[in-house]
């Protein structure tokens, strides 16, 4: 037990991930007679840690492009659509220390599956699928073997090859510095 020692460290102590598959009802202001395309942006989303869940809360736009007046004029219907995910998280150890920092990574960015206009031919009938995957941060600890040390590794500092280093550096300045003067020297003999 004597060689053994304690560290606390931040670790991803426990992971969640889950795919949904959501149903959505839209109601256009015209009555659609066929849907031309569909697609999710503008997704935003925040995370926090409520017990042995993460909770996901966002929303993003739904675009749908869509003919109406039998099939004569065009229009794009947008709605925002907000949703809240609980992520169940699976703990690896069991002795940690509790937190709260959360990560959460997109797998599935919202997209629409299936767009469809119900048998009222009044409303669009979505299907939004998306994917999270969320890990916790915190402190856990870890045991770690110590082992003494019986000799010191030897350092070896080569002092001599610095020395020759300046040395020769200074001898090249001092006989640039005399270079300079030699021919400062001659320079104003010849205005004499």
């Amino acid at each position: 037990m004597k060689r053994l020692r304690q560290i606390v460290t931040k670790a991803v102590i426990a992971k969640g991930k889950k795919r949904t598959e959501s149903s959505e009802v839209l109601r256009p202001p015209n009555t659609p007679t066929s849907i031309l395309g569909c697609w999710v942006i503008n997704h935003h989303y925040s995370a926090k840690k409520v017990g042995k869940y993460v909770e996901v809360s966002g929303k993003y736009d739904v675009n749908v492009w869509y003919a109406y007046n039998n099939h004569s004029k065009t229009a794009v219907y947008s709605e925002t659509i907000p949703y809240k995910d609980r992520i169940k998280l699976h703990y690896r150890d069991e002795e940690i220390i509790d937190s709260n920092e959360v990560h959460v990574k997109v797998l599935q960015q919202p997209n629409c599956i299936e767009a469809i206009i119900n048998q009222k031919g009044d409303c669009f009938n979505i299907v939004i699928e998306r994917e999270f995957l969320v890990e916790l941060i915190g402190e856990t600890k870890i045991v770690v073997s110590v082992h003494p040390i019986e000799f010191e590794e030897e350092w070896n500092f080569d002092d001599a090859e610095d020395e020759d280093e300046s040395s020769s550096s200074s001898s090249s300045s001092s006989s640039s510095d005399f270079d300079y003067k030699e021919s400062n020297r001659s320079d104003s003999s010849s205005f004499q």
